[in-house]
């Protein structure tokens, strides 16, 4: 069985408390209420009587029958008082007014009391008379009372209920906006373990919500954070393995396929001189030869641990004889290389052959890259800060984003003719020169290349 949630034992709860709060108040209060207005009642009762009493004494003094009867009449006009009655010294009925009525009654009795006279002395009365000349009665029902009280409890009961259920509807709204940020931190945890790992908890307005959901997204961060280092340590142990493993199979490759490869090609020589020139069997051939010859090089090369030997070398230099020996080879295809790099010379410490032919290997990717279209190569050098940055640019279709993190791998490559190893051996050299290489699409179309290497003044 599901136990409920935080947000329906806040609910059930503040019911209980507030439920138990209205009627202890309201039981309280009503019993607070029925005393007062019985004790007010009682009194207005007794003053009555008394006020009777006060008014009778003269009427039972001269015995005045009728005018005691217009006060018992006069009384009769309360709306509680059923009969009123006055008796004389004897207790004999001197007054009696009664109305109809079926019913409970209560009664109330108050002496006529004689008032002394301010200017006689007691001293000089013999035998003075008993100061009681007689004494009234009210007959009342408490029919009225009771119906004001019932109706007092009836809307006590109703306004406690409004209040209750105003009270529940507003702690519902406030336990709702205390549970929502935590039910939805509670859902972005379960799509975070589903596999979104991009996701972020929401702050919310809170600040005890806000201090855990950013706790919570620090964790994912660090998460995320771990699992990119684990996965750049990996990448960096496979590619170490690969790199080892290369290194063993190029002497094999040297032994059992380069030398005889080398006899094939010394071979097909002397065949040439009995075949007729312009043969397009012998120059498939000798393509073909060149091609294999040209994959076993890259791969001897790559396999081999980049170690530069560092040396002065003016870069800007360098980079204008990459450029102009590329020029070269540009009269027969649609390229056009376009320069853009500071005439002042910039001396840092550098191995020239390794990065030459790594600058080479992404400047050939770039020519490569337009196809027999037309195609602009930039290639430009700057500063930022304490880098020294070369960067190349073509024309071409770009690099596909869901390639972007793999151009870099050995033996990864898009075209039928290349062997993968020329980018991958530009990432290898450019790292052990301390630098960077990065690559992304330019807005206006193609790839850029940019190699960042540290400044490191001769």
């Amino acid at each position: 069985m599901k136990r409920p949630g935080i947000h329906i034992r806040l609910l059930a709860a503040a019911i209980l408390l507030i439920g138990a709060t209205t009627l202890s108040l309201g039981y309280a209060g009503t019993l607070m209420i029925h005393e007062f207005v019985k004790t007010r009642f009682e009194e207005r009762i007794s003053f009555l009587a008394r006020y009777l009493a006060l008014n009778a004494e003269l009427g039972i003094l001269i015995d005045e029958k009728e005018m005691l009867k217009r006060l018992s009449q006069n009384l009769l006009s309360e709306k509680d008082v059923i009969g009123v009655s006055i008796f004389g010294t004897a207790a004999e009925p001197l007054a009696e007014v009664i109305k109809p009525f079926s019913g409970v009654l209560s009664v109330i009795e108050s002496p006529v009391i004689l008032k002394e006279s301010q200017d006689e002395s007691r001293a000089f009365q013999w035998n003075p008379p008993s100061s009681v000349i007689g004494k009234v009665k009210i007959m009342y029902t408490t029919e009225g009372l009771v119906i004001l009280l019932d109706t007092m409890k009836r809307r006590f009961v109703w306004l406690s209920g409004i209040a209750g259920l105003f009270s529940v509807l507003i702690f519902y709204f406030i336990s709702r906006s205390l549970v929502a940020p935590i039910t939805e931190l509670v859902q972005t945890s379960r799509k975070v373990a589903a596999g979104n790992l991009q996701l972020r908890a929401d702050l919310g307005v809170l600040p005890e919500t806000r201090e855990l959901a950013a706790a919570f997204n620090a964790m994912l961060d660090s998460l995320e954070n771990s699992r990119k280092a684990l996965e750049k340590a990996n990448l960096t142990v496979i590619r170490q393995t690969t790199l080892a493993e290369l290194g063993k199979f190029s002497l094999m490759i040297a032994h059992e396929v380069k030398n005889p490869l080398g006899i094939i090609k010394s071979s097909m020589d002397m065949l040439k001189k009995d075949i007729a020139p312009g043969d397009m069997m012998v120059e498939f051939i000798e393509d073909e030869i060149r091609r294999l010859n040209r994959l076993i090089e890259d791969f001897l090369l790559f396999a081999r641990p980049a170690n530069p030997t560092f040396r002065p070398v003016n870069l800007h230099e360098m980079l204008k004889h990459c450029a102009e020996r590329f020029e070269l080879q540009t009269a027969d295809i649609p390229v056009i290389i376009d320069t853009d790099i500071p005439e002042d010379n910039y001396e840092g410490q550098a191995d020239p052959d390794l990065l030459v032919r790594a600058i080479g290997n992404i400047i050939k990717n770039a020519m490569e890259s337009g196809g027999e279209d037309e195609n602009m190569i930039r290639i430009r050098a700057f500063f930022d800060k304490d880098f020294w940055i070369a960067e190349i640019t073509d024309q071409g279709p770009g690099i596909d984003p869901e390639l972007m993190d793999k151009i870099f791998e050995p033996f990864f490559t898009t075209r039928s003719k290349g062997t993968g190893l020329g980018l991958a051996f530009a990432f290898q050299v450019i790292k052990a020169h301390g630098g960077m290489i990065t690559a992304q699409n330019s807005p206006e179309g193609g790839a850029v290349f940019q190699i960042k290497i540290p400044k490191n003044d001769a």
